[in-house]
């Protein structure tokens, strides 16, 4: 990590720490309340198509406002959105307003990353962008190692509402560290020659381009699946392992550290290690479905565990090699709004995931379901890698 760009990681780990606090919340308060996995699935699909179904409109706002104002933005509404939460929670009580609050958070994570994304093109371009993104996933993954722990040792203490208050503060501070980043100087202009569309004019533009442009198509498919795979395991893992496997809420949350630390070696040998793109990518696709059919199998804690850690380690290293494969395919001006309806497409399968959970899982047993999904990845995987 470069020392010159210090504040800017700092302000990425504090973010991902508020984000993760609140993600670890959602599916473990819900079914300590209902004591049903498919409510969980319910309430990630609710949570999560918004803030997907966001990511076009988001990079058209990337390619005509300043990214450093939409990070900020974003950061502060967070804080501002989780305030009103619990304010309405404590006026009129219920679940729901948990749900409500994780959507709106959502959809405001969504414009902050791809604000992120355009300042990491642009402010890092004299770098490898492998390296570059290598390093913003380990600051990121750092709050990810925290958040699970954070929370689930904080709500032995207080109730949950008072950890979401933390979760305001934290990404108060996000923001004040950011304004310490001397990096914004740096910020290469957008190319010219732009035009200037209507907005939907922008979204056709962008949906015509992730048609034409090679590889595009291929990649959403493979991504899809990863995501299918993706939004099952966070919609089910707080079940199965506080329902179907008996264990605690710090052994569930030791097992979130456990997936964050794998996903640190694998970023550090991303980082480090020049793998050629497809290689890259096959390899972290293949891991990724053999840690889903583990966990489907679910005949042991740690066969669970060890699906989980390969899904979790290995979901970054795919996600550096989609990015890279847009950042070379993509042209700079066009970039924000192609980028955002591509990540709109690969992540709709997320949510779905969620939605098959809350039709088809048992209870606490999600077994089947994640079996299911992992051959439907599978079958992607092979059609869209085989051809090149």
């Amino acid at each position: 990590m470069l020392v010159r760009d210090r504040a800017f990681f700092a302000s990425m780990f504090l973010t991902v720490l508020a984000d993760q606090i609140l993600l670890f919340l959602v599916p473990l308060v819900i079914f300590q309340i209902t004591g049903n996995v498919a409510w969980s699935g319910l309430a990630f699909f609710f949570e999560t198509l918004p803030r997907y179904l966001t990511f076009p409109v988001a990079g058209i706002l990337c390619d005509r406002v300043s990214p450093i104002l939409l990070l900020r933005v974003s950061r502060i509404l967070r804080a501002a959105a989780c305030a009103l939460g619990i304010a309405g929670q404590i006026a009129f009580g219920g679940v729901w307003w948990l749900i409500g609050l994780s959507a709106v958070v959502g959809v405001l994570t969504t414009q902050g990353l791809l604000a992120l994304e355009m300042v990491l093109v642009r402010a890092f371009a004299d770098q490898r962008f492998e390296k570059v993104a290598s390093y913003g996933q380990i600051a990121a993954q750092m709050g990810v190692v925290l958040g699970p722990l954070v929370a689930a040792y904080l709500m032995a203490l207080w109730p949950w509402q008072a950890v979401v208050v933390l979760a305001t503060a934290l990404f108060v501070l996000a923001d004040l560290a950011f304004l310490l980043w001397p990096g914004q100087a740096r910020m290469q202009a957008v190319p010219d020659g732009r035009l200037n569309r209507h907005p939907l004019a922008d979204l056709t533009h962008a949906l015509t381009l992730v048609w034409q442009l090679p590889g595009l198509m291929r990649a959403i498919l493979q991504a899809a699946g990863v995501n299918l795979i993706i939004g099952a395991t966070l919609a089910t893992a707080a079940a199965m392992m506080t329902g179907f496997f008996a264990q605690s809420e710090q052994v569930y949350a030791w097992l979130q550290v456990g997936g964050a630390l794998a996903t640190l070696a694998v970023l550090t040998l991303t980082a480090h290690v020049a793998f050629r793109l497809g290689t890259l990518g096959l390899t972290a696709y293949a891991l990724i479905c053999l840690g889903a059919v583990l966990t489907g199998l679910g005949a042991h804690p740690l066969i669970y565990a060890t699906g989980f850690l390969l899904i979790a380690g290995f979901d970054k290293m795919f996600n550096i090699y989609v990015r890279t494969l847009r950042k070379e395919i993509i042209p700079p001006a066009e970039f924000g709004k192609t980028t955002g309806v591509i990540i709109c497409l690969n992540n709709l399968s997320q949510p779905l995931a969620g939605l098959v959970v809350a039709l088809f899982a048992a209870g606490d047993d999600a077994r089947a379901v994640l079996l299911g999904l992992a051959a439907v990845m599978a079958v992607l995987g092979g059609v869209t890698f085989s051809r090149r």
